[in-house]
């Protein structure tokens, strides 16, 4: 017996467009609908239009919300003021990472009630929702739950516009001025006649925005952003885009650079974790490791050959294996095959030689800065 696939919003747009549909978290999503490269330059150079509908979004209210997510995040919602966004992980009594997520600190309810959203990876959609509902418990006041939770993944459409014609193709649509909301804010804004929510936060290492529309009119806002970009050079882009554009950031991936078998420490996101003044699941699990000196270290990889460097590959320092590949492609933008790997601290110096083993085959790679790419300005 198989199971259907969910679809997002836009899926009859992607089939339109001749995309490749792959299954990815259980949705059936567009891997590419020209080529990557082809899409990956074009988010670099203008414009690429991406469907994360996939991803979940989950809406929190209620007198104890802020108590519940500051319980659960490993940085503090507390103080957040609306329209602010912060990245922050959730983790497990080792400290082991369960999720990245991003959380919104909408406008206030009209009672006055801070409202949040948490936007989670789609493969762990399910597993974060039951996390949180086994650390609801059974407060209540006055007769109503003390938190409000709402899967409002179906009901609505997330489009991503990334690269830097983005913002000025996407304000054609909006009545908000997006060059004056910050890095990491959102607002509420009107969308083709409907409540929406836009927000400035991205995965590509490029300026954009994200935007959030009722599922209805998800079909009209993705035709016209496309057409408000026809001259600018907005292209339809799919995962495999996403995928490359945000190695060459280095922004880690759910399942590649992160997992609950690997820790804010290890995984370089000391950042994204408040330890002093606010407990949450995990803290001392992680302070302990902020101590240890064995932990290993995400670094960056470049190598001179054309071979490219895939998940798991080892790593070795002369013929010594000190730990392996997590995610690896040949950069468009580069013109390179980078790596980021987990490695042994004593060989995560940038500039130091290491050897990947290849399919057999061992290649030279040097360690170098993260990000891959940055762009100019």
């Amino acid at each position: 017996m198989t199971t259907e696939l969910a679809r997002t919003p836009l899926y009859e747009r992607h089939v339109a467009h001749q995309a490749r549909i792959v299954d990815f978290a259980g949705w059936s999503m567009p891997v590419q609908y020209t080529s990557i490269v082809e899409e990956h330059q074009a988010t670099r150079r203008a414009c690429g239009l991406f469907d994360v509908s996939h991803m979940g979004r989950l809406r929190f209210g209620g007198p104890d919300a802020e108590a519940l997510l500051d319980r659960l995040l490993t940085r503090r919602v507390a103080g957040m003021k609306p329209g602010k966004i912060r990245y922050s992980l959730m983790t497990n009594p080792q400290g082991g990472i369960l999720d990245d997520v991003l959380v919104y600190r909408l406008e206030d309810a009209a009672n006055g009630e801070a409202r949040y959203q948490l936007v989670v990876n789609a493969s762990n959609r399910a597993k974060i929702f039951s996390w949180i509902l086994d650390h609801l418990g059974s407060a209540e006041t006055g007769g109503q739950a003390a938190v409000q939770m709402l899967d409002a993944t179906v009901g609505s459409a997330m489009i991503a516009v990334q690269g830097p014609e983005a913002l000025a193709i996407s304000q054609s649509l909006l009545d908000v001025d997006l060059a004056s909301m910050g890095y990491y804010t959102c607002r509420a804004a009107d969308v083709l006649g409907q409540t929406g929510l836009v927000s400035r936060t991205g995965y590509t290492g490029e300026d954009g925005c994200e935007l959030i529309v009722p599922a209805a009119v998800a079909g009209e806002l993705w035709d016209r952003l496309l057409e408000a970009g026809r001259d600018r050079g907005a292209v339809p882009a799919g995962l495999g885009a996403r995928d490359t554009l945000r190695l060459e950031a280095a922004m880690p991936l759910y399942g590649h650079e992160l997992s609950e078998a690997i820790d804010p420490v290890q995984a370089g996101l000391g950042f994204a974790v408040n330890v002093k003044d606010h407990e949450f699941i995990g803290r001392d699990a992680i302070v302990a490791r902020q101590q240890a000196a064995d932990v290993p270290r995400r670094i960056g990889l470049e190598l001179s050959g054309r071979r490219v460097p895939r998940e798991h590959y080892a790593v070795l320092d002369g013929d010594r294996q000190v730990g392996e590949v997590t995610s690896g492609t040949f950069s468009p933008t580069l013109q390179r095959p980078i790596a980021m790997a987990y490695v042994e601290p004593a060989s995560a110096d940038v500039g130091r030689r290491l050897t990947l083993d290849i399919r057999g085959k061992r290649e030279t790679a040097q360690v170098v800065e993260l990000p891959f790419y940055k762009r100019a300005g």
